[in-house]
This record gives structure tokens, sequence and C-alpha cells, in this order.
């Protein structure tokens, strides 16, 4: 049995935010954000309106929006590239989506919770080893919670959730790892088919259950992510390195004095790792000699 990527436009959609998906969803969200006790009884999906097309577009997410209890709004989105100003965009729509409760002359008592629950497909917070972190209003000095927290934000890092399945401890643990690993299995495991909405879930992403032409958007969209990606990580080395070069060069500057143009463009031709090298090597350097030698010695001129 083959399994598509879950974390796919459509194949997410299909299995979270569709007419059949209620239990599925209900399951997920309880072991997501309430450790998985049944604070949600039932939920009402939210159809993404039309046009909110995910593949081809530079921010690449997914949506799916539900009403749970007492008339709380979900906003579930997976992000799988890690675009510029990805936070500040996911603060906008929580708080676009709490303003817009209320009509003409509603009253403010009417407003209710937005829980923003984003999955993110790369590392967001870097000095957070946890996987999953949520955000409320909190008193800055005291940290006690805000006695209206209106708002939420989850973060769950998938790079970051490093367990196997024999480690799999909790159903949150068993959601992230469906969504994680699905497309890399060949069978369901047991202790997961044991779950009814996760056997479900895996059913429903079963290669079996998609016409040729949605396995082939599958492929499209899957391999068009990839392709940004690679033209992402690119773009940061091309800034990383810039950086680099602009610091070096003020640093031999000020140990050597000025260089010629075409010993600058010889730096200005390393590597990333190079830069790093003469980085080191710059500050053992007591001529401009040394710096020709180093340069020589790297076959640069």
């Amino acid at each position: 049995m083959r399994f598509i990527n879950p974390k796919i436009d459509c194949a997410f959609k299909k299995i979270f935010g569709s007419c059949d998906s209620k239990d599925i969803l209900i399951n997920f969200l309880n072991a997501i954000l309430y450790e998985a006790q049944p604070v949600i009884e039932d939920l009402e999906i939210i159809d993404s309106p039309p046009g909110n097309q995910t593949f081809g577009v530079p921010d690449t997410h997914l949506d799916v929006k539900a009403t749970i209890n007492c008339g709380r709004i979900a906003l579930i989105e997976i992000q799988l590239l890690n675009v510029p100003s990805f936070e500040n965009r996911v603060l906008y729509n929580a708080a676009k989506t709490y303003s817009l409760q209320l009509t003409g002359e509603e009253r403010y008592e009417r407003l209710k919770t937005v829980i923003s629950l984003k999955i993110a497909d790369f590392e967001m917070l870097e000095n957070q080893p946890e996987f999953m972190t949520t955000f409320v209003f909190k008193e800055k000095d005291k940290k006690f919670e805000s006695p209206d927290t209106e708002i939420e934000l989850v973060f769950v890092e998938l790079p970051k959730f490093s367990k196997e399945l024999a480690q799999l401890e909790t159903a949150a643990d068993q959601w992230i790892y469906f969504l994680k690993n699905t497309s890399s299995l060949e069978t369901v495991p047991e202790t997961l088919s044991a779950v009814p909405e996760i056997h479900k879930a895996f059913r429903i992403a079963s290669e079996d259950n998609f016409s040729q032409e949605e396995l082939n958007e599958l492929q499209n969209e899957e391999e068009w992510i990839q392709d940004q990606r690679i033209a992402l990580d690119l773009a940061k080395e091309q800034v990383t390195k810039t950086a680099q070069q602009s610091l070096i060069l003020r640093q031999i500057v000020r140990r050597l004095g000025t260089i010629q143009p075409e010993t600058e463009n010889s730096i200005r031709q390393l590597g990333v790792q190079e830069l790093e090298e003469l980085g080191d090597a710059v500050l053992d350097f007591n001529s401009l000699s040394d710096l020709t030698a180093w340069l020589q010695q790297a076959n640069r001129i």
C-alpha cells in the first residue's frame, strides 16, 4: 500500500477538512490543543473562500477553518516554506479573524477565542528545542496569563519531532508522526491503527483513494515545493556569503591596509566554507604577502 503526503494541499484538506472528516479533525485538535481530553465535542468545518489556491503562490500554505465549542474559531495551517514575515502573517490572520466576528452594532461580548494552530515544515524558533509551543497574552514581569486571552498561537515544528514509532507517548505524538511520516510508510502501524480516527486518516491518505489526475497534481505540487525550497536555500546562502565577504574585507583592510582590486575579486570568488576559513586565518596575517600566500594555496590567484 502506498500513501500520499498529507502535508500537500488537496491531500491535507481531504483528510482534515472534508465534510466526512469531522471526527478526524475533532480527534486531531483535542490531541494537539487539549492533551487528548474531549474538550471539543463538536465542530463545523468552514470552507475556504473560492480561489484560495496554495499551489504556485509565493507563501504556499494550507488552511482548514472550523468553529468549535461555544463558537470558538480554530485556524489550522501547514506552512511548507520558510518565507519572510511568516510570524507576522500568523498574528495578522488570527487578529483579523478575531476582529471580523462582529458586524454592525454587535457587542464585544459576542467575541469568541481564536486559536491559530500552525504546523511548520521547518524550524521557526531557533532557541526552543520543543517541537510544540503555545503563546498567550501574559503579564510582562510575573508571567501570569491575561484574564482576556482571546487569541492563542500554537506552533508545531515538524523538523524538531524526531520520535520513532516505539517512542510515541501521546495522542499528539501519534498525529504528528502521521503528518511527518505517512508518505514513507507502506503499511499502517498497529499502534496507530488502534485509533479509529487515525486509521480512517490513513485510509483516506491511501493512493487508491485518489484519482490519477489528483495524484499527478500532488506530484506536481510536491516538485514545485522542492524547487522553491532549493531557491530559498540558495538565496539565503547568497545573503550569508555576501555578509561574510563584507565582514572579512573590512577585517583585512583594518589589519593589513588597502588591498588591490584583483585581490578583492579573488576573495569574492571564495565559497562560504573558504570564507569561514579565511576569516579564521586573517587573525594571524601580518602583511599582505600572508594574504597572497593564503589565496595562492587556495588556488584563487
